[in-house]
């Protein structure tokens, strides 16, 4: 086994959560920001918590040790997504600059934690530059996928190709659709979840034809996601070990087809923390360390 921060699908070891407590604070703050972040609908305070718990023993269950960002008061609701505001690599973390300008302020927010904490830090993306957690994606050690999108844009990738180039590591960029346009909530891991070495969940109708067709020439295979799961997070599926993973319940095509290939899959309800934020169980977590073969 090696440890490293370059897998998304590895034995999870360690992993940055953030609790509704500390990202929604209080039914004050949820009703005034709600609408404002475009949640579909208003988040119950009482229920996200308890949904969240038991994602967070789903999470646990893994043996990774925890941790857990603080309250901020600089950052919003949408901090519940932590993936979003730093990327993991073996040589520290880049910290983001967002392409939602409420979410602004929670890369450096996460930045003091993981300096209190001592994990070191490779970079800053500075603007003009924007870049979001979601958008990017381990695909081997050596290779990291990263989302041409609304929230991730092209000074943005090129500072992170500068930060990762000295250490030999490619950086492939996927030209991602307007599909609903800059409101949206739209990172390439919305199509793209490996759960193992050569298998990832995907959403094929909105993958550059480009990146998929180098993800089959790289020898992997893809559950596919159907259309009537698409906006209930079927492609959003967490990995916790090579085929053993976490998605939002209520997709049960793409769970029987996850199972079909081998994999066990553990639910959660995420009515609360993830379909009205837009965020599934990658979006709510940063991992760190994995181990693989």
């Amino acid at each position: 086994m090696a440890t490293t921060h370059h897998s998304e699908y590895g034995n999870l070891r360690s992993v940055f959560l953030k609790r509704p407590e500390q990202a929604f604070v209080n039914d004050k703050q949820v009703d005034e920001q709600w609408k404002e972040l475009n949640f579909l609908s208003k988040p119950d305070l009482a229920m996200a918590v308890a949904e969240y718990r038991n994602f967070e023993n789903l999470v646990a269950a893994s043996g990774a040790h925890l941790y857990f960002l603080p309250a901020d008061p600089a950052v919003t609701m949408d901090s519940i997504y932590c993936r979003d505001a730093a990327i993991a690599t073996d040589y520290g973390m880049v910290i983001c600059n967002m392409g939602k300008p409420a979410r602004i302020p929670e890369p450096a927010a996460e930045q003091r934690e993981f300096e209190r904490l001592n994990i070191p830090i490779l970079g800053v993306i500075q603007a003009p530059g924007t870049l979001e957690g979601g958008d990017v994606a381990w695909i081997d050690r050596n290779t990291l996928a990263v989302g041409h999108t609304y929230r991730t844009n092209e000074e943005g990738i090129r500072q992170l190709k500068h930060l990762l180039q000295p250490f030999g590591i490619t950086v492939l960029v996927a030209h991602m659709p307007h599909y609903k346009g800059p409101s949206d909530v739209f990172h390439l891991m919305s199509v793209f979840s490996p759960v193992d070495k050569n298998l990832a969940v995907v959403y094929s109708p909105l993958m550059p034809i480009a990146f998929r067709n180098g993800l089959l020439d790289r020898g992997y295979s893809f559950i596919e996601v159907p259309d009537s799961e698409w906006d209930s997070m079927g492609c959003n599926v967490l990995a916790l070990s090579p085929r053993e993973c976490i998605m939002v319940s209520g997709n049960p095509v793409t769970r029987q087809r996850l199972e079909g290939a081998g994999c066990r899959v553990h639910l959660y309800n995420g009515n609360e923390i993830s379909i009205k934020g837009g965020g599934g169980p990658t979006c709510l977590t940063r991992p760190l360390l994995r181990e693989i073969l």
